[in-house]
């Protein structure tokens, strides 16, 4: 492992850079997780627990390595799921916009392309997603829910396992350097 320009675990030069991706990556992806979070769960019950659109705002955000970029991928995947879905508008696009900023500012200091950190990652994040939603529910809409780290944690990992999967296959999408 080498330690090179402010970045932790880096070892090989291609880690350290920034992905870029064709402008249809960045339109069918998003809009494919999107279409799976709100139609899958209609027909397979046991799919409901994955947050495709979240995975997909972490993988984009970790890739990318820019904050801004992160934020705005966040925001309109955020957007974009709460438009289709049942909750109040913003809900996701709060906590989506946070997260994309979180997770591009991990991507620019840490070594995202191996599947353990990938993986720790996913759940990392998965938990600021569901604790996140639930502050803003208790603060801006008033609900009262339970506090269920327990079921977040078991469900944080079965994304991450859909989340390395997923992440391998999107990083063939991406642009050579």
């Amino acid at each position: 492992m080498s330690y090179s320009s402010g970045r932790i675990l880096l070892s090989s030069q291609r880690e350290g850079q920034v992905s870029h991706f064709r402008p249809w990556v960045m339109v069918l992806v998003p809009l494919a997780a999107i279409l799976f979070q709100v139609y899958i769960p209609l027909f397979f019950q046991f799919l409901k627990f994955i947050e495709m659109p979240l995975l997909v705002v972490v993988y984009f955000a970790l890739m990318r390595r820019n904050q801004i970029g992160g934020l705005l991928v966040g925001a309109i995947i955020g957007l974009a799921q709460d438009s289709l879905s049942k909750n109040p508008l913003g809900m996701y696009g709060i906590v989506n916009t946070w997260v994309g900023y979180v997770a591009a500012s991990v991507g620019a200091r840490l070594d995202v392309d191996h599947s353990v950190i990938r993986f720790l990652l996913a759940i990392f994040f998965y938990l600021v997603h569901q604790v996140s939603y639930w502050i803003l529910e208790h603060m801006f809409l008033g609900h009262q829910s339970a506090f269920k780290i327990d079921e977040w944690l078991m469900f944080g990992v079965l994304n991450a396992i859909v989340a390395v999967a997923l992440f391998h296959f999107l990083d063939k999408l991406r642009e050579p350097a």
